[in-house]
């Protein structure tokens, strides 16, 4: 690039030397000969500076794909002879990491399907968790009300005002209760995607699981592809997991239930108007939140959780399409 510069600037400063008016002083010859050279020098530099920054630009959109998830990334290389050798390193990470997390999802699904095929493990899992959240939640309101109700009669007889307090948040605790327990009954039928798609079943389970717990929900279902058994399962559950976080944590009103897919992911999106929180106030440990993180991760997939007190909370799970299944290879 410097021998074309310089070879040009020679020839024009040549050319244009012997037709500048011999009446031109010295000094005024050699600043005209310096103004031809800076100005093709910055020609050529502001050229070669273009030519660059659009190879660096291409590799640059390449590496955001892949950031992204989209493995299936190639840079072509012919004309870029500077480039040829970054570019031909680039595709062939691109397509290392396409086919380990091809492998990696098909082992991922694998791994689903012989869970659900053996519930052993799953049921007992299952059972510590709802042992824990009844211990927490049920258990502790039936003690409550087991406590006011005790003292209530002895109560009436000494101030009778109070004693009615005591009942209104009897009753409210009894109400409580009996939605928490109509949380855990709704949980304990995990079998809703038995012989059904993954929309027919979020199409009658999560109008009702919203009635039973006064929200407003919205259901909105963009896939424009079948998915495979396995995600359809995690997907199922992870929409579970969610809402019982929803009933449990948010003191929402409405939430918006979103499923959709671009060319090569699955986007499943739950908005509410609830509380909202302090995302890094939320302990690392906790079951529901790691839970729905585990299911995604185990088909390489991703969960996003966004959150601000006071303007509700957005979960967003991501899983790719890298593997999708031997139907549809």
């Amino acid at each position: 690039m410097f021998a074309l510069a310089s070879a040009v600037s020679l020839s024009l400063l040549y050319m244009i030397w012997n037709t500048l008016n011999s009446n031109l002083s010295q000094m005024e010859r050699n600043l005209s000969a310096l103004a031809i050279v800076v100005l093709i020098s910055a020609a050529f530099g502001y050229w070669a500076a273009q030519r660059y920054g659009r190879r660096l630009d291409t590799l640059y959109l390449a590496l955001k794909q892949g950031i992204n998830g989209n493995y299936q990334v190639r840079i072509t290389d012919a004309g870029h002879h500077s480039f040829v050798q970054v570019y031909r390193e680039f595709n062939e990470l691109a397509q290392s990491m396409e086919e380990k997390m091809k492998l990696l999802q098909k082992m991922g699904e694998e791994r689903v399907l012989a869970e659900s095929a053996s519930n052993e493990a799953a049921v007992l899992e299952e059972r510590k968790r709802l042992a824990r959240d009844l211990h927490d939640t049920v258990s502790q309101q039936l003690f409550a009300i087991h406590m006011c109700a005790s003292s209530l009669p002895k109560l009436q007889e000494v101030d009778a005002s109070r004693a009615a307090s005591v009942l209104e948040q009897l009753i409210g605790m009894s109400n409580l209760a009996q939605k928490q327990m109509r949380n855990f009954i709704a949980q304990l039928r995990p079998m809703e995607l038995e012989g059904r798609s993954l929309q027919e079943a979020l199409d009658k389970w999560f109008p009702d699981y919203c009635r039973q717990n006064g929200l407003q929900g919205v259901l909105e279902w963009r896939l424009s592809e079948k998915l495979s058994e396995a995600k359809e399962h995690q997907l199922f559950l992870i929409v579970q997991e969610a809402m019982a976080n929803v009933v449990k944590h948010a003191k929402a009103q409405g939430c918006t239930l979103t499923l959709a897919d671009t060319e090569r992911q699955v986007v499943m999106m739950l908005s509410d108007d609830g509380a909202g929180f302090k995302t890094d106030t939320v302990k690392r440990g906790s079951y529901g939140l790691s839970t729905m993180k585990e299911r995604a991760e185990k088909l390489g997939g991703t969960t996003d959780i966004i959150s601000k007190v006071g303007s509700g909370t957005r979960i967003k799970v991501t899983i790719p399409k890298i593997y999708r299944g031997e139907q549809n290879q």
